[in-house]
Order: structure tokens, then sequence, then C-alpha cells
């Protein structure tokens, strides 16, 4: 994505009211690339820009707050604690504010899953996903992050959004595959705190209508 068609994709969500913005993804983002769309997105709005790395080398020290997270279904403990121990320092010496979070990748996965070597937890049983989120909690994050991938075509169950919110006393965040108002009023009512709207984003062709009713529907 071009530094043109990044200020213009974040003019037009803050336009319609988004809470914040997520830096980062399952790609492997160059921290010059993130440094320059942190820039971009801090020069047209003050809202806060928290990052979403994947790895420590992509980490920039000009966003408001990183989610400092596990990927608790990973098979590989790079992802688990590897790239924390990397970036921690880091983490220190730039002011970042640390957000702790357990990150818990749901059927399909999609390249958050292929990316983080982790196996995809079933959209089917909800005991499972509880006992992920429950280790988190009792690891101390703050924060669980329920995520189908981004670009699948369903995304969480309500079902298994339900049982973590009410198994847990943390903030809940749900993202991947919500491509509408409909979708992201149903999370919510489920019992998600913060939904991450990156499917949209990358596929509306009239963006700034439609996150504007999909916020709408959220703080309705």
């Amino acid at each position: 994505m071009g530094a043109d068609e990044l200020v213009e994709l974040a003019t037009q969500t803050a336009y319609a009211g988004t809470d914040g913005f997520m830096v980062g993804g399952s790609t492997d983002l160059s921290l010059e690339k993130v440094d320059s769309a942190v820039d971009a997105i801090k020069e047209i709005t003050h809202l806060p820009v928290i990052l979403f790395p994947t790895h420590a080398s992509s980490v920039s020290g000009r966003a408001d707050a990183i989610f400092f997270m596990s990927l608790l279904n990973s098979e590989s403990r790079q992802f688990l604690v590897g790239e924390q121990i990397a970036s921690a320092r880091w983490v220190q010496q730039t002011g970042l504010e640390p957000l702790s979070m357990a990150y818990l990748v749901i059927a399909p996965g999609m390249a958050a899953g292929r990316v983080g070597q982790a196996q995809p937890l079933p959209r089917d049983d909800s005991d499972l996903v509880v006992s992920h989120a429950l280790a988190g909690q009792y690891l101390g994050m703050k924060y669980i992050y329920l995520e189908a991938g981004s670009g699948a075509l369903e995304p969480v169950p309500d079902a298994i959004i339900s049982a973590v919110k009410n198994a847990t006393e943390v903030t809940l965040i749900v993202g991947g595959g919500i491509r509408t108002p409909l979708a992201a009023s149903k999370a919510v009512a489920a019992g998600a705190d913060i939904i991450v709207t990156g499917t949209l984003v990358e596929t509306s062709d009239r963006l700034k209508e439609d996150i504007s009713l999909l916020i709408k529907s959220i703080h309705s």
C-alpha cells in the first residue's frame, strides 16, 4: 500500500469515527515501512496508533503503544515468546506502552495462522478456546484477541465470543472476516469490546460509508 493510499484510508476511517489504528499484520513489514505508516497516520489524526507486529525488527518507536502479544496456539517458540524477548529492550527504550495480549487464531486463520505457525482453534470447540483465553488471563495478559484471519469468509462465531467473554475479565478484541455492520454488531452483542475491521478496509469500494455504518452499529 502506497503512502497516498494509506493517508486516504486513514483520513476516511478517522472521519467515519474509528477509535484508533493498528499498524502491522501477518506480512513481514520493514521498519522503514512501519515508520512511514505511523508517521502518515499521525499527520492526519490524533487518534492512538498501536503496533501489531509480527517480528521484533518492525517495532517502530513512533507509535503510541504496542500489542505485546503471544500467539498462544502457535507451535513455534518464536511466536510464543521469541519475538517478544527480541523486542523487549527496544520497547522499554522507546517508551512505547506495552499492552499485553493473548493472541488466539481461530479457524480458518488465513495468513495469521500460516505465518504464526499456529494450529487454528476449531470454530465449534468453545471450551478449548476458553481454556486458551483463561491461560492468557492467568499469565497476566490484559487483552485477548480472537482472530479468524484477515480475509476470512466468516468471522469468529458468536458462541465463541460469548463463551470467552463470560469466562474472562479482560478486554476482548475480535477481528477477521468482519465485512458488514451486521457482523460487527453481532460480535459486539456477543461480547466483543473492540472490533478490528481490516477485512473491510482492504476490500470496500466505498470505505467511508461502510466504515461509518459499521461504527454506528457498534456504538448503537
